[in-house]
């Protein structure tokens, strides 16, 4: 087998004997054990509820409710996906470069605003962060910045504590929207438009880092795929997207750059630590880019710039340790105490099919198989694994219990590369799966986030 052949199997995903294999039967079993896993979630959510337990997810394992409907984003959302379905494969392959990502970036943003404004503006994108327990509501308490990151520990728990969303991330998060306040751009709408906005440039940044890392070819066939993401469908309607395309946009200055980039993307990926304490737990894929560089100058660089975000947030006051232990009192003084830990333990797992998407389970099997052969161009297969190994931590620890449809956004497009591994002509197929999972979500079930 010639290294041409090779490089062909490692983007497909097959083996050069079976190359007009759409669907494998494997990938039918484990695309109908992942139908099986939502539809038990759905079921077994709705007995417990039913008979008094406090699962906590109106659609469980989804926050949301069921209200089949459209709205004005169905045509564009429809439109952007049959679009994407029918010239996105070939023109993810031949296009240069720099115009194949501004297209991904156009696309992306179209997508998820059609899922946003499937539920209309106000109640699609501007009145997401305005709700009593979003970020919004606290924006009037802040006097001053300074003030409020020094004070900030003392009301995660204490007096006058502070709402759900605020109390329950780092001050980072809350930072966000306090500056977009500060600056004029205040409310719902700017805040709502602000998330879109960054977390749409997480499939150009993902793209971005598999290029850097020597997989081109593997990037130009998952960009479609990641530009339909179906997380999107909460990437458009929480601050967890904006925090997925600050972390990728992190990840891919350190794999893009020399050691001014990867200076610049160590502090974007600092800063991640103080919008969500679970994204301590993206250091593994930071560790997994930092070894495929090998290079000692971009790892002192990024940590360099990392470590002077922990510094400024000290010094400024917050105390990420203690934080986090505070986080930990009143989560499970409250939502977290009463949410059932064997449920939500395999129950998040169905959560993670939708946001990522059916195609992932059979891609990510045979990334498995394929991916090591070259372990360089294996990237998509060495990001995803460090992607499951971050979910798996999170779910185990029980301190993500319901929701992580959007919580794990973060993690969860780092497993759509993986569809570089799909035989080449059935991924069309899989690409409209992709997109069909999100229209259904959002058609028929009014989310929370």
């Amino acid at each position: 087998m010639d290294s041409s052949t090779t490089g062909s199997a490692l983007v497909s995903g097959v083996e050069p004997a079976e190359p007009r294999r759409r669907w494998s039967r494997t990938d039918l079993w484990i695309l109908g054990s992942e139908l099986v896993l939502v539809a038990v979630a759905a079921g077994v959510g709705a007995w417990l509820t039913h008979h008094g337990v406090k699962v906590r997810a109106s659609a469980a394992p989804l926050a949301a409710r069921w209200l089949p409907h459209v709205g004005p984003g169905t045509v564009l959302a429809v439109g952007v996906a049959a679009l994407v379905v029918w010239r996105g494969p070939a023109f993810a392959c031949t296009a240069r470069w720099g115009r194949l990502l501004l297209a991904a970036y156009v696309t992306a943003l179209a997508w998820t605003f059609g899922l946003a404004l499937v539920d209309g503006w106000n109640r699609g994108i501007a009145g997401r962060l305005t709700v009593e327990t979003e970020y919004l509501h606290d924006v009037p308490r802040v006097a001053g910045i300074g003030a409020m990151l020094h004070g900030f520990a003392s009301h995660i728990v204490g007096p006058a504590p502070w709402t759900v969303h605020v109390a329950g991330h780092p001050p980072g998060a809350f930072l966000v929207f306090v500056a977009l306040d500060r600056v004029g751009l205040s409310g719902g709408s700017a805040a709502g438009v602000a998330c879109i906005l960054v977390g749409a440039l997480a499939p150009v940044c993902v793209a971005v880092t598999l290029r850097a890392l020597g997989a081109e070819d593997p990037a130009r066939v998952a960009l479609p795929f990641l530009v339909l993401f179906p997380g999107a469908v909460w990437v458009g309607t929480s601050a967890d997207g904006l925090f997925t395309g600050v972390a990728a946009a992190g990840l891919a200055l350190v794999a893009a750059g020399g050691a001014v980039r990867a200076g610049a993307g160590g502090l974007l990926l600092g800063y991640t630590l103080y919008l969500s304490y679970g994204l301590v737990l993206f250091g593994l894929a930071v560790a997994v880019v930092l070894v495929l560089r090998r290079r000692v100058a971009i790892g002192v660089a990024t940590a360099g710039g990392m470590l002077s975000v922990v510094v400024v947030f000290t010094a400024a006051g917050f105390w990420w340790l203690t934080g986090y232990r505070l986080v930990q009192v009143r989560y499970y003084g409250g939502v977290g105490g009463v949410r059932p830990y064997p449920y939500w333990l395999w129950a998040n797992l169905a959560c993670l099919v939708i946001c990522a998407g059916p195609m992932v389970g059979p891609a990510l099997a045979r990334a498995g198989r394929a991916g090591g052969r070259r372990w360089r161009a294996a990237a998509p297969m060495w990001l995803a694994a460090a992607a499951l190994l971050a979910v798996t931590a999170a779910d185990v620890s029980g301190l993500s219990k319901a929701e992580t449809e959007r919580i794990w956004l973060p993690y969860a497009i780092w497993l759509v590369p993986a569809a570089a591994y799909l035989p080449e002509r059935g991924r069309r197929g899989w690409l409209a799966l992709q997109a069909f999972t999100a229209l259904t979500v959002n058609h028929l079930l009014l989310t929370h986030w």
